[in-house]
């Protein structure tokens, strides 16, 4: 038998230097065959028809906490699997799995979880790895991350965590801290991605710190310091050190809640859609009702109101943690601070896909790349979501129930 081909028809293509209007993308076997502005010849091929959708890049989501009432740090397969089936209905096809501030024990136990949970065929966005966020943090920038666990970092304890498991691809860390930076550089040589992250550091801590590898600053101006006064004197903090270290990246949390139009406008007029990703931040109430709700393990988590579509301590003095999911980030870069379409797609795809070394078969539409696929309309609508070429979401009342049947 010959390969089976599906056929997106009828879309607005976006590619990595343009959009194809009325194009056509061919699919088969997982992969992209041909991205064409006319008419691919391919007899037999299941017909999907864009009615005038975009089609993008599947969404890349590359610090992220859980979704739909589950947490990555609940202690089950199916939190896991949860988490991945609700944020595929909003274009995330690839996501980073985060672990909190927690015990060790916590963190190896979670890291056991998810290979567990990688190992199963998942109708959802796939696992690219863990993202590990703490414990190594300053305290006066812990934000939502659990006080009784903030520490420095411990090379019995953090090798003991590298040897449980193979999927650590990054690992969020205050370079300030005592042996951060051994612990940077010996990550860089497992191929592992240090970010800085919840710190007070100065500018010359974050020099040394890119220098030994930390190449990425983790949510820009979230639990971080800014220009600060030392004995008269200021300082720069890590947000214009970010500004100022031309190739260090950054991710920013584009809820519309934690940073305003100005500042996203900022990021990008300086940093530019290359070192910008976009990432959710979210929490278990993504995809939920407002109300109470937990951050971290559902068992013995941190308590949060989530209220204004934004996660919140109880007093309501800080954010403890998003609930946005992909689709939100994009409709807010474009409708909230006016950033072109294709510039805060690529954001979210070939951006993070670079960040994490995975470029060479995801983040753009292009031949031979895998057929991860998200179809949105004009208001940024989720209509289609495919992973691996399979269609994994649809949009009922936009394609009907047996559209593709």
């Amino acid at each position: 038998m010959g390969k089976a081909y599906k056929k997106i028809i009828n879309g607005r293509i976006i590619t990595p230097n343009r959009v194809i209007v009325d194009g056509q993308l061919l699919l088969s076997e997982g992969k992209i065959v041909e991205v064409s502005d006319g008419n691919i010849d391919a007899p037999n091929s299941e017909i999907i028809d864009a009615k005038g959708s975009y089609v993008a890049p599947g969404f890349i989501d590359m610090h992220v906490h859980g979704g739909g009432g589950a947490d990555f740090m609940d202690g089950s397969i199916d939190a896991f699997l949860t988490a991945a089936k609700t944020h595929v209905r909003y274009g995330t096809t690839a996501l980073l799995p985060t672990i909190l501030t927690s015990t060790k024990e916590q963190i190896i136990q979670s890291l056991a979880l998810y290979e567990q949970a990688a190992a199963r065929a998942i109708q959802g966005s796939r696992f690219l790895g863990v993202h590990i966020e703490g414990p190594y943090f300053a305290m006066k920038q812990r934000g939502a991350q659990d006080p009784r666990y903030i520490r420095d970092p411990d090379p019995a304890e953090y090798m003991e965590i590298l040897a449980s498991s193979s999927s650590i691809k990054r690992w969020s860390i205050a370079p300030e801290r005592a042996g951060a930076i051994a612990f940077g550089r010996m990550l860089r040589e497992r191929n592992i991605l240090p970010s800085i992250a919840h710190t007070d550091a100065l500018y010359a801590d974050v020099l040394k710190a890119f220098d030994n590898g930390y190449t990425l600053v983790t949510h820009l101006y979230s639990a971080m310091s800014g220009v600060t006064r030392r004995n008269a004197y200021r300082y720069g903090g890590v947000i214009e050190s970010a500004y100022l270290l031309d190739d260090m990246d950054v991710e920013i949390i584009a809820d519309g809640k934690h940073l305003p139009p100005e500042l996203l406008q900022l990021v990008y007029k300086i940093k530019g859609a290359d070192r910008t990703a976009l990432i959710t931040d979210a929490m278990r109430a993504a995809a939920m009702p407002e109300g109470p709700s937990v951050l971290g393990n559902i068992a013995d988590g941190m308590a949060v109101l989530v209220e204004d579509g934004v996660a919140k301590l109880p007093d309501r003095t800080a954010f403890a943690g998003s609930i946005a999911t992909a689709d939100r980030l994009v409709r807010t870069m474009v409708a909230g601070a006016g950033i072109p379409l294709v510039e805060a797609v690529r954001m979210i795809t070939a951006t993070p896909a670079r960040i994490l070394g995975v470029d060479h078969h995801v983040g753009v539409l292009a031949n031979g790349k895998d057929a991860d696929v998200v179809l949105f309309n004009d208001d940024i609508e989720i209509r289609l979501t495919l992973v691996n070429g399979d269609i994994v979401y649809k949009h009922e009342t936009y394609y009907g129930r047996n559209y593709f049947c």
